[in-house]
């Protein structure tokens, strides 16, 4: 049996372990909702298997984090869910100083990581499926790297739109690759090995730049 360590000495082993990529996953939501935001609804459960198949593979090199919001919805100007994500952007950075943020979005959570992408703690991002409206992406800083999977079936968000993004932020100078999904529509539940394995190797990517 492990020995049971005392606080102070857990504390200073997770010091000593601090990871060289913190990832933080953003869950989708809709549009107009101020439903309160359940880690058990659909949109955040679909994610699960993202986030535990990141920390799984790679272990003690990352910390992942999925989001949780107050509501389920964006509810226009306001950006409902834009203080909860930042709040747990904020606090992966106090708990794993000068390491680098990468951040995966699906649909709203897209939306999200877009404008989040301002911070130049974060060096990576991943847009699957993303809810980008009014030229999110343009929030995104220059020096990040940029990865939009979209399924050309989804009837829920625009692949056109996330295409045209990516196509504006290369043009920009910025690391930006764009990958449409034949036939992929917005929950991600077909092409599997793709939308799980191209995760994968962003994060792998991800940390050959630390």
């Amino acid at each position: 049996m492990a020995p049971i360590l005392p606080p102070e000495v857990r504390t200073s082993l997770a010091v000593m372990r601090s990871p060289r990529l913190a990832v933080l996953v953003l869950p989708g939501g809709t549009d107009f909702s101020y439903r309160p935001f359940s880690r058990t609804q659909g949109s955040a459960v679909r994610m699960y298997p993202f986030s535990l198949s990141i920390q799984a593979r790679f272990g003690s090199a990352v910390r992942v984090h999925q989001a949780t919001y107050r509501v389920y919805g964006w509810n226009g100007g306001q950006a409902s869910p834009m203080p909860h994500a930042r709040f747990a952007l904020d606090r992966m950075k106090a708990a794993y100083p000068d390491t680098p943020v990468a951040l995966i979005g699906h649909s709203m959570g897209g939306r999200i990581v877009a404008h989040l992408g301002a911070d130049e703690t974060v060096s990576d991002i991943l847009a699957l499926a993303p809810w980008w409206q009014f030229a999110d992406w343009r929030y995104i800083h220059d020096d990040a790297r940029v990865l939009a999977i979209h399924g050309e079936a989804d009837t829920v968000t625009r692949h056109q739109r996330t295409q045209k993004g990516i196509a504006e932020l290369t043009a920009r100078g910025v690391n930006a690759e764009y990958l449409p999904v034949p036939g992929g529509r917005h929950a991600m539940l077909d092409h599997l090995g793709l939308w799980h394995g191209r995760t994968l190797d962003f994060v792998d990517a991800a940390l050959r730049r630390t």
